[in-house]
């Protein structure tokens, strides 16, 4: 694990004055997220939200999943887009002091065909401040072995997967406060060590009446 040290603001009271602590949770396909969120779903105070993934959202509802270069465009536009408005809701709304993303907007940037320069341009937006977003980057490494393809949304085969991951830890380069959870032969012990990660990046006053969950 690849811990680098950063500031990060925020608690979990409700008062309008404390920012609220944004948490992304990335890594390639089959990396272990969703079981790691789900987990972590039921660790959580009323002052944490879990955020679903915008890509899952968007495909599952039907919007169109191409493999041409304009699809590829549009559907990381519009992911980008959700993206960002599910976390202006929970800001605005201001019930909640930190909140876990299943994944980034930065996460575009490895399914983007073309330069990094045109997917800023089009979003209007760039590195730094897509960067200054989220308080902690917790990257869940795609494993070499035992990848998992039953999710019916995941088209992507092994060597596929791993190649994204490595796109994603690219996209998401330069962040100080970035966190690589590692594989391990027993995936809950991966999960430990994520759920371990994220409990570190909540503010003090978010862990009150948390329990990390133990397996042999």
């Amino acid at each position: 694990m690849h811990d680098e040290q950063r500031q990060g603001g925020g608690d979990c009271g409700t008062g309008k004055d404390s920012p609220v602590r944004l948490i992304v949770i990335t890594g390639g396909p089959g990396a272990g997220k969703t079981a790691v969120l789900d987990i972590a779903s039921r660790m959580f105070n009323h002052g944490i939200a879990v955020l679903p993934e915008a890509a899952s959202l968007l495909f599952a509802g039907g919007f169109p999943r191409r493999d041409s270069a304009p699809a590829r465009r549009a559907a990381q536009r519009a992911i980008f887009h959700v993206q960002r408005e599910l976390e202006s809701l929970l800001i605005e709304e201001s019930k909640v002091r930190c909140i876990i993303c299943d994944r980034g907007t930065l996460d575009g940037l490895a399914y983007w065909p073309g330069p990094s320069e045109h997917f800023f341009s089009q979003l209007g937006t760039t590195r730094e401040v897509e960067l200054g977003r989220y308080a902690t980057v917790i990257h869940l490494r795609t494993p070499v072995l035992g990848y998992n393809h039953q999710n019916p949304l995941r088209i992507e085969n092994a060597e596929e997967a791993r190649a994204l991951d490595e796109r994603i830890a690219v996209a998401w380069d330069g962040h100080p406060q970035r966190i690589f959870i590692d594989n391990t032969p027993n995936f809950m012990s991966k999960a430990h060590a994520a759920l371990e990660a994220i409990v570190s990046a909540l503010p003090e006053s978010c862990k009150v009446n948390l329990s990390i969950p133990s397996w042999p």
